[in-house]
């Protein structure tokens, strides 16, 4: 092991200089540079790097200001520690504003892009907790079908999916979500966005407009306009989507494209009463409803909801699943249950436009279902989400005073006007990714300024440290 003086070099050294009285603080700006010399392999995947009391002396700043940068580098994953063995170069691959080009930002945080391969951050949405996946389970399964599969013979599967995985979702839906259907109905997709892409191409809705939810998914919004539909932007409440207000607004879209299990982004449960009013809309008018099942199955603290498409009876719903949030987003396996007069169509165009991905994981998947594996994983989830939700409301509260629940995520409400889009870009050099508010809303006199904060990712040492950067930004943006 080299000694501390040649583990960043003379020639790194020279380079880190930091100037007092500007914009971004010494920690930041010493962040900055070590992050830029482990980008650019100067500093190796590895390399221990200088104790914060030898580092200072070097700097001529305080111990703490070279603790702080070390704690940001630590949180955004470039370092970790071993004790008093020291600090070293985490050789995980990881992007920042310094490799070259504007940072990868958590699709949280910007519209029209995903932060791809990159490790969560803590409060990021949209990312189940990697540390409950059952892997041990998972790789079982999977060796076992992989065995199986080299065992047969050569051939093009099922461009719908495979049957194992088809059939055991036919029983999962009815149990879990109250869904009655054929196999012949679902469709295995590339997760959520698959399934987009594959009604766009199914159902002739170019030129038409829809009913999305305001605030909603900013990605679905984005979906929807390249299909070239145009949105309209409908107010959710309490009880979930305003049919009346949708009606008002367009009565003669083709489609409402809603988020009834669990409202994304506040956590709503669409009404008894809201339902049969879409259901009854979508009926008389002829028109057809495409369910998000976002998080259905995950409503913390009580029985989920059933499915919309458990209460349509005629063929208006087209329901879609995806094992992304429940399971892990590197499976991009997702499905849509189409109703029994659409079953042909979709067939068609699934298989000359959009097959399905790898049949090995959809028997994986099958098997991890049959044999009640997912069920008891849900279970798990479920209470280890409560646990989380608990543990961020604590350490929210003594700092925000307009904190709310909001499904599997933390509303924290900010006062009108208040730059909700900077605060969480800063937040990222703190390994933090809250979503603004802001960019769920589409109509600015609908807009509120907030920070959206997932639950899935817990910090080593808590949220309270989080929770206290969190407000230190926000402070410094209202004061």
């Amino acid at each position: 092991m080299p000694k501390n003086d040649d583990l960043m070099g003379p020639s790194l050294f020279a380079t880190l200089t930091l100037k007092r009285g500007q914009a971004r603080g010494l920690s930041e700006q010493l962040r900055q540079q070590i992050e830029q010399a482990i980008i650019d392999q100067r500093l190796p995947p590895g390399a221990r790097l200088p104790s914060c009391r030898d580092l200072a002396a070097q700097l001529g700043v305080a111990r703490g200001t070279v603790r702080a940068s070390y704690d940001m580098l630590v949180d955004r994953q470039f370092l970790h520690t071993r004790g008093a063995a020291g600090t070293f170069v985490n050789p995980l691959p990881v992007l920042s504003e310094a490799a070259g080009a504007q940072a990868v930002v958590p699709l949280s945080l910007r519209e029209g892009g995903e932060d791809y391969d990159s490790p969560p951050l803590t409060f990021q949405m949209g990312i189940p907790a990697s540390d409950s996946f059952p892997a041990k389970v998972w790789l079982r399964i999977l060796q076992r079908q992989t065995r199986a599969l080299v065992g047969k013979p050569a051939s093009y599967p099922d461009p719908r999916g495979t049957p194992a995985l088809r059939q055991a979702l036919v029983a999962w839906l009815a149990v879990a979500r109250g869904v009655r259907c054929h196999a012949d109905q679902i469709f295995i997709t590339n997760g959520y966005a698959g399934a987009m892409g594959l009604i766009g191409l199914a159902m002739d809705f170019q030129g038409k407009q829809a009913w999305l939810e305001d605030p909603g998914f900013m990605v679905a919004r984005q979906a929807v306009e390249t299909l070239r539909v145009r949105p309209v932007a409908v107010p959710v409440d309490a009880e979930g989507l305003q049919v009346e207000e949708g009606l008002a607004r367009a009565p003669d879209a083709a489609f409402a494209l809603v988020t009834p299990g669990q409202q994304a982004p506040l956590g709503v449960t669409l009404s008894p009463a809201r339902r049969h009013a879409l259901l009854n809309w979508a009926s008389h008018q002829q028109r057809w409803i495409i369910e998000d099942d976002y998080l259905g199955e995950l409503q913390p603290g009580h029985r989920a909801a059933p499915a919309l498409a458990a209460l349509d009876s005629e063929g208006r719903v087209l329901h879609i699943g995806t094992f992304s949030k429940s399971l892990t987003p590197r499976l991009r396996l997702g499905f849509i249950v189409v109703p029994p007069a659409l079953v042909s169509r979709f067939a068609e165009v699934c298989a000359l436009l959009a097959p399905a991905s790898s049949g090995l994981l959809h028997d994986a998947v099958a098997v991890f279902l049959r044999e009640g594996h997912f069920m008891r994983h849900l279970r798990r989830m479920k209470r280890v989400y409560h646990e989380r939700l608990e543990q961020m409301m604590a350490a929210l509260q003594p700092h925000f005073p307009e904190v709310q629940r909001a499904g599997l995520a933390v509303i924290v409400r900010l006062p009108a006007g208040t730059p909700d889009q900077l605060i969480a870009q800063q937040a990222l050099a703190y390994g933090m990714a809250p979503s603004p508010l802001s960019i769920w809303y589409q109509r600015d006199e609908q807009r509120c300024a907030g920070l959206l904060l997932g639950a899935a990712q817990l910090p080593r040492d808590g949220y309270a440290r989080s929770a206290a950067r969190l407000k230190a930004l926000v402070d410094a943006q209202t004061a």
